[in-house]
C-alpha cells in the first residue's frame, strides 16, 4: 500500500447486470455490448481521477480497450500514461496508422516495458519511457544444474508467432545425440494437434504436451526442467524467460525482438538466429557438454533479473505518478488504470 496513491481499477470487459446477461453469450452482440457499458463506465468515473493508467496491446485490442480511455482521459483535461505492452507494436504502428499514432501521441506518457519498445517507438517519433514488468522473484526456487540432465521445457502458446515446431525439430536432434533426452510442452493453442502430429512425424520420444499450466504451478514446472527452450518469432519481454532466470533455469532462444533486450549471449543465456533449429539444437547440447557452462549463465541471469522485481520497478512507477499528480495540482496522487 501507497498513502499517496488511491488507485481503482475499471476493467474492459465489464459483465452486465443479471437480467442483461444473456446478451453476452450471442457472438458479436457480446462485443458490441460490453463495449458500450465500458464506455459508459468510463465516463462516468474518469472525471473523479487525476490520472488515467491504460494499458493496452495492439490491432482491435487496442482501438476497443485503450482509445476510449485516452480520448475521454484527455476530454476531461486528466493526465494519461499509455502503457503499451505488445511485441506486435511494429507492425501495428506500420498497418493502423489511421487509429494508432494520433491517439498514441494524445498520451502525456507513454511507458514500454523493455528497451526493444523504446526503439520502435522512436523509429515512429514517438518518445516512450522504459519500466520493466514485474516479476516476483520470491516464488521461485534457485536451483544450481550441477550436473545437467538432458531434461527441456518449453512453454509457448502453440501458435504459429512462438514457432514452437522449431523447438521440435531442435529436440528431434538433440535426442540423436542424445536418445534418453525427454520435452515437455507446456502451454496450449490452436496448433496443438498439428504439433503433435509434427513430433510424431519427426519420431519423438519422451515428448509430453502437458496443455496449459496453471499461474500456480509455474514455478515447480519450471524446477522440473534442466534446460528451457523457445524459438519465438517475435516478442517482447517474454515473462516466461525472466521467470527461468530466477529459477536458474538456463534458456536458449531465438534472437527475436525484445529478447536481445533482455538477454545477453554467452552471459545470461544462449542466443540464436530465428528459425534456425539446428542452431537452436547446437547451443542446448552446448548445456550439455560444456562443464560449468549452464552453471555460470544461470548465476549471472538470476543476478541480472533482480531490476525486475517489485522493490525496484515500485520507485519507477511512484517518481511518474507523483510527477503526474503534481503536474494536476492535487493534494492526492489518484490513479485509474482502464482495465485490470
Amino acid at each position: 500500500m501507497e498513502p499517496t496513491v488511491s488507485v481503482d481499477f475499471i476493467p474492459h470487459d465489464p459483465r452486465l447486470p443479471n437480467v442483461f446477461a444473456w446478451l453476452q453469450q450471442i457472438k458479436y452482440v457480446k462485443t458490441a455490448v460490453t463495449w458500450v457499458l465500458y464506455c459508459l463506465i468510463l465516463l462516468i468515473r474518469l472525471p473523479k481521477f487525476d490520472v488515467i493508467h491504460v494499458f493496452s496491446a495492439s490491432y482491435y485490442a487496442y482501438v476497443l480497450s485503450a482509445v476510449p480511455p485516452i480520448l475521454l482521459g484527455k476530454l476531461y483535461g486528466k493526465k494519461v500514461i499509455l502503457n503499451y505492452r505488445s511485441g506486435e507494436v511494429e507492425d501495428h504502428l506500420q498497418n493502423w496508422r489511421w487509429s494508432a499514432l494520433p491517439t498514441i501521441r494524445l498520451a502525456d506518457v507513454v511507458v514500454v516495458p523493455s528497451g526493444y519498445l523504446v526503439d520502435v517507438f522512436r523509429r515512429f517519433g514517438i518518445r516512450a519511457r522504459p519500466i520493466h514488468n514485474i516479476v516476483e522473484l520470491d516464488r521461485f526456487q534457485f536451483r544450481e544444474r550441477i550436473p545437467v540432465r538432458p531434461v527441456f521445457l518449453t512453454t509457448r502458446l502453440l501458435e504459429p508467432l512462438y514457432n514452437v515446431g522449431c523447438v521440435l525439430r531442435a529436440f528431434a536432434i538433440i535426442q540423436g545425440r542424445v536418445p534418453e533426452a525427454g520435452l515437455t510442452v507446456g502451454g496450449d493453442g490452436w496448433q496443438r494437434r498439428e504439433l503433435e502430429d509434427l513430433a510424431a512425424e519427426l519420431g519423438l520420444r519422451n515428448t509430453t504436451f502437458i496443455g496449459r499450466v496453471s499461474w500456480e504451478k509455474m514455478p515447480e514446472l519450471y524446477d522440473s526442467a534442466d534446460i528451457y527452450l523457445t524459438a519465438t518469432n517475435l516478442d517482447n519481454m517474454p515473462s516466461s524467460v525472466i521467470e527461468c532466470f530466477a529459477s536458474g533455469l538456463p534458456v536458449v532462444t531465438t534472437d527475436a525482438g525484445g529478447l536481445r533486450y533482455i538477454m545477453k549471449h554467452g552471459e545470461t543465456g544462449i542466443m540464436v538466429p530465428c528459425g534456425d533449429h539446428e542452431a537452436l539444437a547446437a547451443g542446448a547440447l552446448r548445456l550439455l557438454e560444456e562443464p560449468g557452462l549452464a552453471a555460470r549463465l544461470a548465476y549471472r541471469a538470476r543476478q541480472d533479473c533482480r531490476k525486475y522485481s517489485w522493490e525496484t520497478v515500485r520507485s519507477e512507477w511512484l517518481q511518474l505518478y507523483r510527477q503526474l499528480g503534481s503536474d494536476a495540482n492535487t493534494p492526492e496522487e489518484r490513479l485509474a488504470p482502464s482495465k485490470g
